[in-house]
């Protein structure tokens, strides 16, 4: 499996450290070029390379980081998104009236055709995602949605991974919900900083 984050802003950067931590090779890109983001990658890990936009969408799995209106410019930058997983570890906030309703990530999953979309890491703050997830004798919980189930196996392998402990909400516009912001409410469980205690 290969991975890459788009977007390296605080949140694309601490996505970075969790993977620098473990030594799981991860590629990074954003609207800048690679150049300038190299020297942030290279202070995170050495396995934290920078590469263009293009370089990037070649790995397996993608982990979306960018600012939610910034989506569509990363959709269009592949003809095809078929064989591909998107971890969309954004929030749209307030909630844009172009949803019409619809879960922030199944908007998302429209941009992405043919890719399976897992909503995810979204709902930790930059700071405490980029912190180790094991504390004290428990691992931090990330929360997990998305409407194809044979997408999140994967992505709760790679969050189980990074030291997080996974926990599936099921479909979207059902437990996804939690963690998807509504008008200008947020989920209930978005910024919940839960431990789930080795068995």
């Amino acid at each position: 499996m290969s991975y890459a984050i788009v977007g390296f802003g605080k949140v694309g950067q601490a996505l970075a450290h969790a993977f620098a931590r473990k030594n799981i090779d991860v590629t990074v890109a954003s609207r800048r070029p690679p150049e300038a983001l190299a020297p942030q990658a290279r202070a995170i890990g050495p396995t934290v390379v920078a590469r263009s936009l293009r370089d990037a969408l070649e790995a397996d799995t993608i982990i979306l980081a960018v600012p939610f209106g910034e989506h569509r410019e990363v959709a269009k930058a592949l003809p095809s998104w078929k064989g591909k997983t998107v971890i969309d570890a954004m929030n749209a906030f307030p909630v844009p009236e172009e949803l019409d309703g619809l879960p922030s990530s199944a908007f998302v999953a429209k941009a992405f055709t043919g890719a399976k979309l897992v909503k995810g890491f979204n709902h930790l703050i930059a700071a405490t995602l980029a912190a180790d997830p094991i504390v004290e004798g428990g691992r931090r919980v990330v929360f997990l949605a998305g409407d194809d189930e044979d997408a999140i196996a994967p992505v709760a392998a790679l969050a189980k991974q990074l030291g997080f402990a996974p926990v599936k909400l099921g479909k979207l516009n059902e437990g996804g919900a939690l963690v998807h912001a509504r008008g200008r409410i947020w989920g209930p469980l978005i910024f919940q900083d839960l431990f789930k205690k080795e068995q």
